[in-house]
């Protein structure tokens, strides 16, 4: 999967810019504040159909302009495409894959991008959001129908959210919480199928590389974590449904005092052990980093093994952020595909890999 050429217009601080890419390694340099890591959330955009950074597109857009706009060539699976977005504030988001109307779950079939930035290095110290959050984000590029069910169960979960806060203001409210609880139930079953096939995949992928990573000396596990009423996260739906209403119903109370939904795929982690103990309860910095590294290059071999091809592989000012050794590690695993790489500095990185250095200077790329 390659991105040959994309061209942004109003996109945060590039008014209009074109910039071709190589299909190898490319190293995107330049000072702080100058464009780098938009530039890169611009190639996001196209394989998850949103932004790493901004949860509003409205803040995509550039000021003085009244649209945000994408359009770029790519090529995947021995097929050359033109994939265009346009954001306008106020209306939905605007994506056509070779002048044909796609929405944004969609676009994972077209193109797939891993993305590594120095907030993924809290995948394994911080709270389960994170986690979670990386397992959505991979799964939703590997199965596009996987997004549109997260995004009912969000919407749902905020719908009963809302009854369990205003109930005693409305306590008509309560004659609906068992209908909202009861789909939340059941898209939580389907989520939890997902997520634990996927955490199973990404163990085995990861676990290899964490080993070679860690000089033989650390064993990686990872697992899902769900419900204490579903024994088996990859049991049939019908059988987690079921047990994901028995918890519901055991906490039913408890969610009525706190005001807070206490059952759903919504609470769930994604374990991760060393050595057969908690890693973020037990491991040493250096040990985090290495399992964080790990996991992001485990998650490009899954997109490998499903496609044929690597993604584009997105590596935003991460490598300042590790030691040599690690830095060695990862540039020795990124060939076979082609990657993006953001620098303040060169730092040698050039001469390491061999890549193609484009300079970013005030929204402005130079080759």
């Amino acid at each position: 999967m390659i991105v040959r050429r994309i061209a942004l217009n109003g996109w945060r601080n590039y008014d209009f810019e074109s910039i071709d890419f190589s299909p190898g390694i490319n190293v995107i340099r330049g000072r702080n504040a100058q464009g780098k890591t938009n530039l890169l959330e611009a190639v996001y955009m196209m394989a998850a159909g949103r932004s790493f950074r901004s949860r509003f597109d409205r803040e995509l857009v550039g000021f003085g302009f009244s649209a945000a706009e994408i359009l770029a060539d790519i090529e995947a699976g021995g097929r050359e495409q033109t994939v265009r977005i346009v954001i306008s504030p106020g209306r939905r988001k605007q994506i056509t894959v070779n002048s044909v109307k796609k929405n944004a779950s969609e676009l994972a079939g077209t193109i797939s991008a891993v993305l590594f930035c120095p907030e993924d290095l809290a995948i394994v110290r911080e709270g389960a959001a994170v986690r979670r959050r990386l397992m959505d984000n991979a799964i939703s590029q590997l199965r596009p129908g996987y997004a549109a069910i997260l995004a009912d169960y969000n919407r749902i979960l905020e719908q009963k959210s809302a009854i369990l806060r205003d109930y005693h203001e409305k306590p008509s409210l309560l004659y609906t919480l068992d209908d909202f609880s009861e789909r939340l139930c059941r898209l939580s079953a389907r989520i939890i199928r997902y997520r634990a096939s996927f955490v199973d995949r990404l163990w085995r992928a990861t676990e290899p590389i964490h080993l070679e990573f860690s000089g033989g000396c650390d064993s990686l596990k990872l697992s899902y974590k769900t419900v204490s009423t579903v024994a088996e996260p990859f049991a049939s739906e019908r059988e987690i449904y079921y047990a994901v209403c028995e918890h519901q119903e055991e906490h039913r109370r408890a969610e009525l005092e706190s005001g807070q939904c206490l059952t759903g795929a919504h609470r769930d982690d994604m374990e991760i052990e060393i050595n057969g103990r908690s890693a973020r309860v037990y491991a040493s910095q250096g040990q985090k980093r290495t399992a964080a590294l790990s996991i992001k290059l485990g998650e490009r071999e899954i997109h490998l093994d499903e496609t044929g091809e690597y993604p584009v592989l997105l590596l935003d000012d991460v490598l300042s952020e590790l030691d040599v050794h690690r830095q060695e590690f990862v540039l020795n695993r990124i060939g076979g595909g082609q990657t993006l790489i953001t620098c303040c500095e060169d730092d040698g990185i050039t001469a390491r890999t061999g890549g193609r250095v484009i300079t970013v200077d005030g929204g402005k790329a130079v080759s």
